[in-house]
């Protein structure tokens, strides 16, 4: 142990939130180990960010986490839709849209769906599932006091709100997932990038036993309310007697947070709904803020930000949440394969060459849904001069990618998030989902790609699985390589032309992260009498700054 260090660890996450503990669930499933500290005493009770989109759930139910936070979040598993209306007394008012996933389209893409799950019963699973992994020291009650860097590590002190103790952290890595205030951000000098602020709202949680029947059985994941004299946002809870109600804030006209009393609020929801008699007991009340920012940087030294203190969207969509889980994903499969010794440091600058400029585009996108549903309090600015909102969000949920990082073969100045939704195995997309068998048991594609990269071949042309062997002796690498088809020696059988979905000819090969993005591919055998095994070796020494 480093002299003056009560603790030692490879990586220090400050910030027990959705990011922070989504990072402890991913570092401990690929055997890290970690210290998170966070500074309040428990995981949140309020119900807030409640939309986990498909590819969130993707990397949950490759954690094993996904069928918990279904149970979690079962009492809102029949709401679907979103509603725009004048009040909810009547029958006036237009459906954005009925369904997320309508007539189960998105089962040609993945192998899982949508949840609503609010924050407050999202997080405490994720803090379970995390604490019963090996390595994992999750401390809550517990505030990152000061930090400082140098060229082998980072040195915290952190305390205990209970105790007082104060103890000295070593780490190798810090990630910072200490929200968009974030002192640690601010601390690297790390500016932002983005128009700032959009708007502001105060989340009035109460009570009401009149509603649901107000609300009959339209089962909207929200309502926006849009009388003049009292707009905002309903969303249902238990679809019982919880609701939530996001009511416009202005301060910059001066209105104060403390001028949002229980009366006000019960007055307000009850215009906005559309019944002067309607009960409601207001039980809590927090403030949030809508903004538009990037950070400049993702990194600096052995410190990486992640999630809000990385970004900064507005919640139309559900975009916010989201992308600071897949940033803890990215980022954790890097750091482990570093602190392994299967890839290089160099690595660890991808982790800003591609998730900044997906956090730039979607952030740009949550913005404009926001507009698109005329959320309460936002004043949105008109479309750019001959050019329209783009529609729909799986280009943006399944369809980003990676132009540049740790991928060969993208295009270098490709769009981040592009128009249209293409999953057909280009490098530096989301690997297409695949059905297999093997023997009795049905997986995904999407299964396989977790803890190493996986190299995928037709059993036809078992050179490509042998060159995977070798090189990964050589390199002491973690590869695995799985020949499909039905041929002899096939390690699994897929429903589907596998090669055709994945842009390669049976004598082809497609190299996948462990995040499930498609690092390269080699649509047939090598020219020019290359080796299989001469390429791969040199391919995966590029990726993985082996060099």
């Amino acid at each position: 142990m480093r002299k003056g260090a009560d603790t030692e660890v490879p990586v220090l996450v400050v910030g027990g939130s959705l990011v922070g503990l989504s990072a402890s669930v991913f570092l401990g499933r690929l055997g890290v180990p970690h210290l998170l500290v966070e500074k309040h005493k428990h995981t949140s009770t309020h119900p807030k960010g409640r939309g986990n989109n498909v590819r969130t759930m993707e990397l949950f139910r490759t954690a094993r986490v996904e069928p918990a936070i279904r149970e979690a979040a079962s009492v809102l598993a029949g709401n679907h839709g979103i509603l725009q209306a004048p009040t909810l007394v009547g029958e006036a008012g237009e459906w954005l849209f009925r369904e997320i996933d309508p007539g189960g389209g998105l089962a040609r893409f993945s192998p899982s769906g949508w949840c609503l799950c609010s924050q407050n019963d999202l997080e405490p699973v994720l803090l379970e599932h995390a604490r019963a992994l090996p390595g994992a020291d999750l401390r809550f009650a517990t505030e990152l006091m000061s930090y400082e860097q140098d060229a082998d590590g980072v040195t915290a002190l952190v305390k205990s709100r209970d105790t007082g103790e104060h103890t000295t952290v070593r780490a190798e890595y810090l990630i910072a997932a200490d929200g968009p205030r974030s002192p640690i951000r601010d601390s690297l000098g790390i500016t932002q990038s983005g128009p700032g602020d959009l708007f502001h709202n105060v989340s009035v949680t109460f009570r009401s036993q009149k509603l649901a029947e107000i609300v009959g059985d339209r089962r909207f994941i929200v309502c926006y309310l849009t009388s003049p004299e009292a707009d905002g946002a309903l969303l249902p809870v238990d679809n019982r007697t919880q609701w939530v109600f996001h009511a416009p804030w202005h301060p910059e006209r001066g209105e104060t947070l403390e001028s949002f009393t229980d009366e006000r609020c019960a007055a307000h929801i009850r215009r906005a709904i559309g019944d002067p008699d309607l009960d409601v007991q207001v039980t809590g009340r927090a403030p949030w803020h809508a903004a538009q920012r990037v950070a400049r940087a993702y990194a600096s030294g052995r410190v990486f930000l992640a999630g809000d203190s990385a970004h900064e969207m507005s919640p139309t969509g559900a975009f916010g949440s989201n992308t600071g889980i897949q940033d803890a994903h990215n980022l954790a499969w890097k750091l482990a394969a570093v602190l392994n010794g299967w890839a290089g440091p160099g690595l660890l600058d991808s982790y800003d060459a591609e998730r900044r400029p997906v956090a730039e585009a979607t952030a740009a996108r949550a913005a404009d849904r926001s507009g698109e549903h005329s959320h309460p309090g936002y004043d949105a600015p008109p479309p750019a001069a001959g050019g329209g909102r783009p529609g729909g969000i799986l280009n943006v949920v399944l369809g980003h990618r990676y132009p540049r990082g740790a991928v060969l073969g993208a295009a270098p100045d490709g769009p981040a998030v592009p128009e249209g939704l293409r999953l057909n195995g280009e490098p530096g997309s989301r690997a297409p989902h695949l059905w297999l068998r093997r023997g009795a048991e049905r997986l995904s594609t999407l299964d396989l790609y977790e803890r190493t990269p996986v190299l995928l071949c037709d059993a036809t042309t078992p050179v490509w699985h042998e060159a995977a062997r070798k090189v990964a002796a050589v390199l002491s690498i973690p590869l695995r390589a799985y020949r499909l088809g039905t041929a002899p020696g096939a390690d699994l059988e897929p429903e589907d032309d596998w090669a055709e979905a994945h842009g390669v000819t049976p004598q082809g090969a497609v190299l996948v992260r462990p995040d499930g993005f498609v690092a390269w591919r080699c649509p047939s055998l090598p020219a020019d009498h290359e080796e299989p095994g001469d390429l791969l070796h040199r391919t995966l020494s590029l990726l993985l700054d082996l060099a």
